[in-house]
């Protein structure tokens, strides 16, 4: 590989090595495809739990606290026929701290009268 017949440019076919202390380790070279295809994808999902927080204030109820709460049944069944990627979501909204719910993992049957609260 190091000696590419279709490089222009014999430098560029060097591979490039970092470690661990370096702020490009583990990120994709800045400008390339991957890099781009990593943006696109992190503005997807941005999209998709703005969405569910919506759906959520749509459908859910106020508590005494202000707070709009659902039940992740309810939720279930409104957003699946949105996307089969409801639970994704949820953990990933919950990661940024929009939503609030308890246990690790949520299952269709099992915990459908897990409260989901919008903060």
């Amino acid at each position: 590989q190091r000696k590419n017949p279709f490089s222009n440019d014999r430098l560029a076919s060097r591979p490039v090595h970092t470690h661990r202390g370096d702020p490009t380790y583990g990120r994709p070279p800045e400008g390339s495809q991957t890099e781009q295809r990593g943006k696109d994808a992190h503005s997807h999902v941005g999209k998709e739990v703005e969405e569910l927080c919506l759906i959520i204030r749509s459908t859910g109820e106020v508590g005494e606290d202000g707070h709009v709460s659902v039940t992740f049944g309810q939720l279930f069944e409104t957003y699946v026929t949105i996307s089969n990627k409801v639970v994704g979501i949820l953990l990933r909204a919950r990661k940024h701290g929009l939503v609030h719910f308890e246990g690790e993992m949520l299952w269709q049957g099992k915990d459908d009268d897990v409260i989901i609260t919008l903060l």
